[in-house]
């Protein structure tokens, strides 16, 4: 039942958009807009940061919450162990982002709320893939490059940590941190498409308009 109830308690958590409701707040519809995506990469683009950075840090949240406090709840009593049902709800959330049933199952792309998870899981490896991150994001002015490039890192940098603190059942969360990365790639289909053609949007440079 605990187990159950976390998975449950972290898909709903993680099902509630953020993207939906600030776009509601600026009468916009993002799924109309842009890349079409409820994340905070498209509420940035569209509605800017007053809108984008409370998105980003609820998006991050919902994948924070579930790992901290609600996974250690049932921990005791589940069979997947203390590290199983964290990452079980890691991926819950994840999944609520994703395939949002309070939007049509038209979420987000999973790149915040997957780093919010893994910062509470592995903290330094996370940090490793933000590093990663920010360094393609900034160099190349595609968001969409940093995402794929840092969550492509992230089951390296985890089983890095995982071997140097000792953490009991290190390949437990490795292959969730797989299991996101494909997810991830499988959400940027349309991104890795544009940019194959030279089509993706690129952000404006600091100071510029284009």
């Amino acid at each position: 039942m605990g187990t159950a109830l976390t998975a449950f308690i972290a898909f709903f958590m993680g099902s509630i958009s953020a993207g939906a409701i600030a776009g509601r707040m600026a009468g916009v519809d993002l799924r109309e807009h842009g890349s079409g995506n409820l994340g905070a990469t498209n509420a940035f683009r569209i509605l800017g940061p007053k809108y984008g950075v409370p998105v980003l840090i609820i998006d991050i949240l919902k994948g924070a919450v579930p790992v901290l406090f609600i996974a250690p709840i049932f921990a005791a009593t589940s069979p997947l162990g203390p590290t199983g049902i964290r990452t079980l709800a890691a991926l819950a959330a994840v999944a609520g982002h994703i395939w949002s049933p309070f939007v049509s199952f038209r979420g987000g792309k999973g790149v915040a709320t997957a780093a919010g998870a893994f910062l509470a899981l592995s903290p330094l490896a996370t940090l490793a893939g933000i590093i990663v991150w920010a360094a393609l994001a900034l160099g190349t002015r595609y968001f969409s490059v940093g995402s794929l490039g840092g969550s492509l890192v992230l089951p390296l940098t985890v089983w890095i940590e995982a071997r140097l603190r000792g953490t009991p059942q290190p390949w437990v969360l490795v292959g969730t941190a797989i299991v996101l990365t494909i997810a991830i790639f499988t959400r940027h289909r349309s991104n890795i498409a544009r940019l194959r053609r030279g089509e993706e949007n690129r952000f404006p440079r600091p100071g510029r308009g284009g």
